[in-house]
């Protein structure tokens, strides 16, 4: 007990209590709490500005997304269109209208070498488009342990 009296042997004597009450600093820190939770939200400004419009318009965004696709066999397509890639930075300035910060889509096949998607990727540097987005399918997570089911493989009729 914090604030109890020892009872001593030695008569009315009382011995000295060496505790230290903590009741009152638990008090005196939770008022002080309170009042910081109290004066937080009245510190900060909130001063009301009728802020004039801007008549800038928004910037517009195109209306067909630049898709540039590694195939499998290392050829390039440039849309719907194959190129090669001497041509690939013309082609894209044809496109694009010459607006070198339109976003490229940039997808390949999955069995394409990690070089050879960097090359494709430095060709667009080269070509002055620094926005490349890569493209990829969205799948469901695999259960851990779980075997993973794979599409049977389409082969051309003869």
């Amino acid at each position: 007990m914090a604030g109890g009296i020892r009872d001593t042997q030695s008569g009315d004597d009382l011995a000295e209590n060496h505790e230290i009450n903590v009741t009152p600093f638990i008090d005196v820190m939770l008022v002080l709490l309170i009042i910081f939770m109290v004066a937080a939200p009245l510190s900060t400004v909130d001063v009301n500005v009728d802020l004039p419009a801007s008549t800038a318009k928004p910037a517009e965004r195109s209306d067909e997304p630049i898709y540039v696709t590694l195939k499998e066999d290392m050829s390039l397509s440039l849309g719907n269109d194959t190129v090669t890639r001497e041509a690939l930075g013309v082609s894209l300035d044809r496109i694009s209208d010459g607006n070198k910060d339109a976003r490229i889509f940039l997808r390949a096949d999955k069995t394409v070498d990690y070089g050879k998607f960097m090359e494709v990727m430095n060709l667009l540097r080269d070509a002055g488009y620094l926005k490349i987005a890569l493209v990829g399918l969205e799948s469901l997570p695999v259960p851990h342990g779980a075997a993973e089911t794979t599409a049977p493989s389409a082969e051309p009729k003869p």
